[in-house]
């Protein structure tokens, strides 16, 4: 089969929603009945902007735990607040910093309505900062802890859970936490918040490696107090691109050759390596709770595509091109029909539709078709940002996957990593949120 004809093969796929099996057919998607159109397209269970409204509002209500959103000190939570007594692991630096990104755009997106959301923003970066940060010694000095525990004020040095080892950070994490505090910063401009995204960036930068085929500029896990790799790929270089640059816009001149060095890297080996006829190699590792360079993410490509988009010429002259071919590769190896609709798995090694990488797949392709006035992936963007809808009840509780009964779950999957990519879409087409 050719590239060309593949290609065709994978687009068609994104492209057309299937008819439900019949008209008289009764589909539960989480706790809604499923409503059709005519042409058998799926409708929102409520308008989307009501349904970001009660979440929001449902996580605005959350208890504080040690002054925090319970959601901010713990991953797995439940319907009622309460957490998951079997799961009592965390991500930390992901989770916030994906929640403060969700909450800065949806108070933006709302237009500063309500003061709680930037009251919560900053809660999440005070907690990366004040009870999340090894300690200041080592070769990842005051670096956010990629996994830890809950019920822990501070997390402990050796905080590592799921798949990390004790004294094991993520440094592509460390990148996301930064970034999302200079966001941080540059809407409250409390110093605390741009002097740590400056020490993260630094911290990073010193330990940055020549990157080439088969090594990132960082690797996915180090032990923090030595610097010793586990894992030579870490697909998710993008946040760490975006904490340089915007330290760079900030006047911090000296991370315009690290910035250079990464982006070359990702320009010359790592988009490449999505191209059809490769492997994809480097866009394995991202997610906490695996240890498999092998094991290809589908939210590394699309947050890089993200970038692209936003930056454009700024970024990358052939910007549009690129966007492209990553959305092809993550279209080739990690989409399906599920319920009708096209959907987007998270990684080789789980092909289900988890909230956030769901979400930004179809956040992604609504932001492609905006910028480029190309169509072909505007019908399955709307319908899959549909679909995840359906996983907010009726009270605004969310479920981390349309496909679950339970309330609740993974809080990245649930909400963090989710609210935004709603807004992005919303934003580029706002006929969609009603």
């Amino acid at each position: 089969m050719t590239t060309t004809n593949l290609r065709t093969i994978i687009l068609c796929l994104v492209s057309l929603p299937l008819l439900p099996a019949s008209a008289q057919t009764v589909v539960k998607l989480a706790s809604h009945t499923a409503r059709y159109d005519a042409s058998g397209r799926l409708l929102p269970w409520t308008p989307l902007a009501d349904a970001l409204q009660r979440e929001m509002n449902w996580y605005l209500n959350s208890p504080l735990d040690h002054g925090f959103p319970r959601f901010a000190t713990l991953t797995f939570m439940d319907g009622n607040y309460a957490p998951v007594p079997s799961r009592p692991d965390s991500i930390p630096a992901m989770q916030n910093a994906m929640g403060i990104i969700s909450y800065l755009k949806y108070d933006r997106f709302t237009h500063s309505s309500n003061p709680k959301l930037l009251q919560f923003a900053r809660l999440q970066g005070d907690y990366i900062i004040t009870q999340a940060l090894t300690p200041d010694s080592g070769k990842y000095p005051l670096f956010p802890h990629s996994t830890g525990w809950r019920d822990r004020f501070p997390q402990p040095p050796g905080s590592g859970s799921q798949r990390d080892h004790p004294y094991d950070i993520e440094p592509d994490k460390g990148g996301i936490a930064g970034y999302a505090l200079t966001l941080l910063y540059s809407k409250t401009h409390d110093a605390r918040y741009r002097d740590a995204a400056l020490h993260i960036a630094r911290t990073l930068a010193a330990n940055m490696r020549p990157g080439d085929a088969t090594h990132s500029p960082w690797p996915f896990r180090a032990d923090w107090r030595t610097g010793e790799a586990r894992g030579e790929i870490s697909g998710n270089m993008s946040y760490n691109l975006r904490l340089f640059d915007e330290l760079a816009s900030l006047g911090y001149s000296e991370f315009a050759a690290p910035r250079l060095a990464l982006w070359t890297w990702i320009r010359d080996f790592q988009i490449p390596s999505a191209a059809l006829n490769r492997h994809g190699r480097l866009w394995g590792q991202f997610f906490e709770d695996h240890d498999n360079d092998a094991n290809r993410t589908s939210w590394a490509p699309m947050n890089l595509a993200r970038y692209l988009i936003e930056k454009r010429d700024a970024l990358d002259p052939d910007w549009r091109a690129h966007a492209l071919q990553l959305i092809t590769f993550v279209n080739q190896n990690f989409t399906r029909v599920q319920f009708g609709i096209a959907v987007c798995g998270e990684q080789d090694e789980d092909r289900h539709p988890w909230g956030g990488a769901n979400t930004t797949w179809a956040s992604v392709l609504a932001l492609y078709s905006a910028a480029t006035g190309d169509p072909q992936f505007l019908l399955t963007a709307r319908q899959d940002l549909i679909l995840a809808a359906y996983a907010i009840d009726d009270d605004g509780c969310p479920r981390d996957s349309v496909e679950h009964d339970v309330r609740g779950g993974w809080q990245e999957d649930s909400h963090t990593d989710v609210i935004h990519n709603f807004v992005d879409a919303l934003t580029a087409f706002p006929d969609w949120a009603h």
